[in-house]
C-alpha cells in the first residue's frame, strides 16, 4: 500500500498542477511548505519525479529544511549563476532568516533592515566595494546608489526563485529555501555563526564549501581598464557547482516518453 495518490509517472503529469510546478522547478525556482499546493505535489510525486528528472539529467532535491529544487548534473537543463550581490545578499538573508527574533515576527523584516544587517556585519567600506567591483574612486554618493540599486536587484531575483517573497510596505518574508546557502557550512559549528564570519570577510561560500575572497586582486596590471569601467566579479564557474540551477531557459528536448511505473 502507498501513501502517494499517484501509481504511475501518467499520473503525474496528467495533474493540473503539474505544467506550472515543472515549469517553476526547470526556472530555478525553490519551492517550499507556504506554496502549499505545489509542495503536497510534490511530496506525493516525489518517487516518480525523481526518476522523471534524471532523465534530464537533474537531481530533484528534498532537504530535511522542507524545499525542493531541481539541481542539474549535465547541460540539457539551461543554467545561470547567481551573481556576487545576490550571492552576498543571499548569504545575509540567511543570517537573518536564522535569527530568533526574525521567527518571532513570522519571518518579516524590513528591507531597509536587510540592508542594514549586511552593511553592519561587513562594514560600509566592504559592502561599497562589493558592490562597486574595479572601480577605484568612488563618489559617495554614486556608489550609495549603486549599493542601494544592486541590492534591490538581489531581492528581486531572490524573489523569483523562492528564496524571499516581497510584501508591501518595504518588507518582504524569508522563506525556507535560504537554508541552501547555509548548506555548505554545514558542519562548521554554528552555520549562523560560520555564515557571518564569512559575510564579514567579504567572501562567499560555495557549493563545495569553499570560500572565495571579494577582494580585487590584480594579477596582470596591464589588464586594468584605463577609463576604470565597473566589470561583475566573476567565479569559476565550478565554484559554483551547488548554485548553478538558477536557469531561465528552457531546454528543447521534448519530454521523455512516459513509461508506467506499476
Amino acid at each position: 500500500m502507498t501513501d502517494t495518490r499517484f501509481l504511475a509517472l501518467g499520473d503525474v503529469v496528467a495533474d493540473e498542477l503539474f505544467p506550472d510546478v515543472d515549469l517553476a522547478l526547470r526556472r530555478g525556482r525553490h519551492i517550499d511548505r507556504e506554496d502549499q499546493l505545489w509542495y503536497s505535489f510534490l511530496v506525493d510525486a516525489q518517487a516518480l519525479l525523481e526518476a522523471f528528472y534524471r532523465r534530464f539529467s537533474c537531481e530533484l532535491i528534498h532537504p530535511a529544511d522542507g524545499y525542493f529544487y531541481l539541481l542539474p548534473s549535465g547541460d540539457r537543463l539551461g543554467r545561470r549563476h547567481l551573481s556576487v550581490p545576490e550571492m552576498l545578499v543571499g548569504q545575509a538573508l540567511t543570517l537573518l532568516y536564522l535569527d530568533p527574533a526574525t521567527l518571532q515576527h513570522g519571518g518579516v523584516i524590513k528591507r531597509s533592515d536587510a540592508l542594514s544587517h549586511l552593511a553592519a556585519v561587513m562594514g560600509g567600506d566592504a559592502l561599497t566595494r562589493a558592490f562597486n567591483p574595479k572601480r577605484k574612486r568612488l563618489d559617495e554618493r554614486v556608489a550609495q546608489e549603486t549599493v542601494r540599486g544592486k541590492f534591490a536587484e538581489a531581492l528581486r531575483r531572490l524573489a523569483t526563485l523562492g528564496f524571499v517573497e516581497l510584501l508591501e510596505s518595504d518588507s518582504l518574508r524569508l522563506r525556507a529555501g535560504l537554508l541552501r546557502f547555509a548548506e555548505p557550512v554545514r558542519g562548521r559549528g554554528s552555520p549562523a555563526e560560520a555564515l557571518e564570519r564569512l559575510v564579514a570577510r567579504g567572501e562567499l561560500v560555495l557549493g563545495d564549501g569553499e570560500d572565495v575572497e571579494l577582494e580585487d586582486e590584480e594579477h596582470d596590471g596591464a589588464q586594468e581598464k584605463a577609463n576604470d569601467e565597473p566589470t561583475e566579479p566573476e567565479l569559476p564557474p565550478q565554484d559554483l557547482s551547488d548554485f548553478d540551477d538558477f536557469g531561465d531557459p528552457l531546454p528543447t528536448d521534448p519530454l521523455p516518453p512516459l513509461e508506467d511505473e506499476a
